[in-house]
């Protein structure tokens, strides 16, 4: 029997796009250790429809 690992897959969603009111959303998906990082995930990453970096934030 395969042991499971901590690392789970996760969803990291644009802040500021839902406020510019532009159409579509900037989603990333990455994985992270759970054990390690158990708060919700806060990385700054590119926003192609808004052509800057902003801050994306995990998303259930």
């Amino acid at each position: 029997m395969a042991k499971k690992g901590n690392r789970v897959q996760v969803i990291l969603e644009c802040t500021e796009h839902k406020e510019s009111g532009m159409a579509g959303t900037s989603r990333y998906i990455t994985t992270k250790n759970k054990k390690n990082s158990p708060d919700r995930m806060e990385i700054k990453k590119f926003n192609p429809i808004l052509k800057r970096m902003t801050v994306h934030k995990e998303i259930k």
